[in-house]
């Protein structure tokens, strides 16, 4: 009964904490560094204790040799970091337009530590980073990444990552993409309105060279990008939101 027990039970929590873990380890909201590391670790050993039973039958046999159960321990953490960095990556489309909207309204000097990130960033980055999680957990998309974790084994199996290389590293180009652009349309309405303003300074500084473009130009910009922010600031966080569940869905779920 504990040799069965031993190679079935046991060996399948093994193998799914080492996954949950990981990605939980780097995913948005739960794996925030603000996030104590036992709250962490608690939810992972939770998590894995409830998925055992359903996923066992997904997983491989219990190795005859040490050595491959250590190989197929350190396939299963890639697989999880591969999750957890795909969830990360999505998250940096906010910081991304934060640095695109600061290096466009003036407030690019102004560097500040982002919670979100974990580094220093824009003003505007940081304030989208943490409404950003904020977001993640208030309309339980939590759950929802979580739930991609689950399924994950359908596309990602539980082997020694033999078929599945080349499919992460396709993934994670085109999320890299797909986060950068995000992160551009969303800072679209500033350059927009930027350019109207450089325009339009430029042509008084032609008309009249004696006046102070730049003194003149910067705080009237910085109303501006404020003004703009009050009112697509929704909008960016929705459009985001929609982004990052329909990508999520896409390459992590089949």
């Amino acid at each position: 009964m504990l040799e069965t027990f031993i190679e079935t039970q046991l060996f399948a929590f093994l193998l799914i904490f080492t996954r949950v873990g990981t990605a939980m380890m780097i995913m948005p909201g739960i794996g925030e560094s603000f996030t104590p590391t036992n709250i962490r670790l608690f939810i992972a050993l939770g998590l894995s204790l409830v998925m055992t039973p359903v996923l066992s039958t997904f997983l491989p046999a219990l190795p005859t040799q040490p050595g491959l159960l250590f190989v197929l321990l350190g396939a299963e953490a890639i697989t999880g970091l591969f999750i957890g960095t795909v969830m990360r990556i999505l998250m940096s489309a906010l910081d991304t337009a934060g640095m695109v909207i600061g290096l466009n309204t003036g407030l690019a000097n102004a560097q500040v530590f982002n919670p979100a990130s974990g580094g220093q960033g824009s003003i505007v980055g940081a304030l989208l980073g943490v409404f950003g999680v904020t977001m993640i957990l208030v309309t339980n998309m939590h759950h929802f990444l979580l739930i991609t974790i689950f399924e994950s084994y359908q596309m990602f199996p539980a082997d020694y990552l033999v078929n599945s290389t080349g499919q992460m590293a396709e993934v994670i180009a085109r999320v890299v993409n797909t986060a950068f652009n995000a992160g551009v349309k969303m800072a679209m309405p500033f350059i927009i309105v930027t350019l109207v303003v450089y325009t339009g300074f430029g042509l008084l500084g032609r008309l009249m060279p004696q006046i102070q473009i730049f003194f003149l130009a910067l705080p009237i910009q910085i109303v501006l990008a404020i003004l703009t922010l009050s009112l697509v600031f929704s909008t960016i966080i929705l459009y985001w939101l929609n982004i990052y569940e329909e990508s999520v869905t896409r390459y992590l779920v089949l």
